[in-house]
């Protein structure tokens, strides 16, 4: 299990991030098109299709092909949990059929006076077993730039530089 982690400060309140990273255009708008994203099927935890908020059980079928080579690579995604109190919020979401056997991206926001910090963890492993353990920690190299760009198009979209 190897763990990666970025945080960043956002110049806009806890209610706007939190609003934006509630709904499948927020991970529309903050995956780099290098990546190819395609969203496949939103589902609701009650099953109804395209839900305006991410609640916990609904679930993202979504595929990438990065960089337009290789083949595209398919999983689900599904918010495991949520929560919200007074000055801070989160979201957990698990990769189910993926190219990871453990992908866990806990999203967490806490107020910090009229800005927001923005806390992504993500828990994973990666495939074939004892070498991809080896190879753990280098895949933050892969992980960086998507994650920068990820943190840099929050603030472009809801609160500039910061």
């Amino acid at each position: 299990m190897a763990v990666y982690q970025r945080r960043t400060r956002v110049d806009a309140p806890l209610d706007a991030v939190w609003d934006f990273h509630s709904r499948a255009s927020g991970l529309e708008a903050l995956t780099p098109g290098w990546m190819n994203l395609q969203v496949e099927s939103i589902t609701g935890p009650d099953g109804e299709p395209d839900p305006e908020i991410l609640e916990t059980g609904s679930r993202i079928r979504a595929s990438l092909r990065p960089f337009g080579v290789a083949p595209r690579q398919r999983w689900t995604s599904v918010i495991t949990d949520r929560g919200r109190d007074e000055g801070s919020a989160f979201f957990r979401d698990e990769m189910e059929g993926g190219l990871f056997p453990r992908w866990e991206h806990t999203h967490r926001f806490f107020a910090d006076g009229s800005a927001t910090i923005v806390d992504d963890r993500v828990v994973y492993d990666l495939p074939l077993g004892p070498l991809g353990d080896a190879a753990g920690p280098f895949a933050r190299v892969g992980f960086e730039p998507m994650f920068r760009f990820r943190h840099r198009r929050t603030r472009e979209l809801l609160g500039g530089e910061s």
